[in-house]
């Protein structure tokens, strides 16, 4: 299944994509059914394969002929980020094999973690600030990974049966501040640095998270283009290795690093960092397409 958050006026409430368009939960529910239907992302994923039959059974029996008003045009929606209050956003740095070749970097022994913050979720549509406080504004579609099952000490052969599901994520990097001193946080932590979304996608839909083709998208100029069959870690590598060290709960947000093509890969001759006015679309096979429209910081 492919869930989304809906902003209503700052409500985060759930939705669900099918075919005719988006499925606004909470108003399927009041438009007179009494089921205890999750009607957030959050309920969905901590409640697991339960919340999600009960989801399915419920959005299958719904009638959306004649334009229901639980029935939304994607356009005319207002997105959220679709994982809304994680415990934990882990990212992973240099691990495609490709992106460490173009930044000189050597292979990473073991995976590279640090963090970001709640601050940083944002979603599909949204526009984003670019913070006066750089100049060096890239981008990086990533492979989001949400767990769904508590991990701690999980082997690699059972890390994937922890995993909720799948999103498309831009781990937007102030580079002169991420490589301003050797921990990368403040360069990766401005404000609405992590668009989300705009779906996330039930592990058993998507299959293989190794093979997903991934691109990125500036003004409709195609800057990365790779497949994640080139991590390094690969993701069940990733989630056995963080649960060794730390306990991972329902709604974890994993961000498993981004391929070639990254603004920083580039000859400094050539690197044209993000400016307002700028495009940027992110796409994942079977995970969506996430956009955010660049504009100039006002305070």
């Amino acid at each position: 299944m492919k869930f989304l958050t809906l902003d209503n006026e700052g409500r985060k409430t759930l939705g669900v994509k099918i075919e005719a368009g988006i499925i606004d939960v909470e108003a399927a529910l009041i438009s007179g059914n009494d089921e205890k239907i999750p009607t957030t992302i959050t309920e969905v994923i901590e409640h697991g394969k339960e919340a999600v039959e009960k989801v399915r059974d419920f959005i299958n029996q719904l009638d959306t002929t004649d334009n229901p008003p639980y029935l939304v045009d994607e356009d005319h929606c207002t997105y959220g980020p679709c994982v809304v209050q994680p415990n934990k956003i882990i990212c992973v740095g240099l691990n495609y094999r490709r992106h460490a070749d173009e930044t000189n970097a050597p292979y990473p022994q073991v995976p590279i973690l640090f963090n970001k913050f709640n601050n940083t979720l944002t979603g599909h549509e949204r526009d984003i600030a670019v913070p006066s406080v750089t100049e060096k504004l890239d981008y990086e579609v990533e492979l989001g990974v949400v767990i769904g099952k508590k991990a701690k000490y999980v082997s690699k052969a059972e890390a994937l049966n922890h995993v909720f599901g799948y999103c498309t994520v831009n781990d937007l990097s102030a580079r002169d501040l991420q490589l301003k001193t050797p921990q990368w946080l403040l360069g990766k932590t401005c404000d609405d640095f992590s668009p989300v979304g705009p779906y996330l996608v039930t592990a058993d839909e998507v299959g293989d998270p190794q093979n997903l083709q991934l691109k990125t998208l500036v003004n409709g100029e195609v800057r990365q283009n790779s497949n994640t069959g080139d991590m390094i870690f690969n993701v069940a590598e990733i989630v056995s290795y963080i649960s060794q060290h730390m306990t991972l709960v329902p709604g974890d947000l994993i961000l498993t690093g981004t391929p070639e093509g990254v603004v920083l890969g580039k000859p400094e001759a050539e690197q044209v960092y993000l400016q307002p006015g700028d495009v940027v679309t992110v796409e994942i096979e079977k995970l969506g397409s996430l956009t955010n429209t660049f504009v100039k910081e006002t305070i």
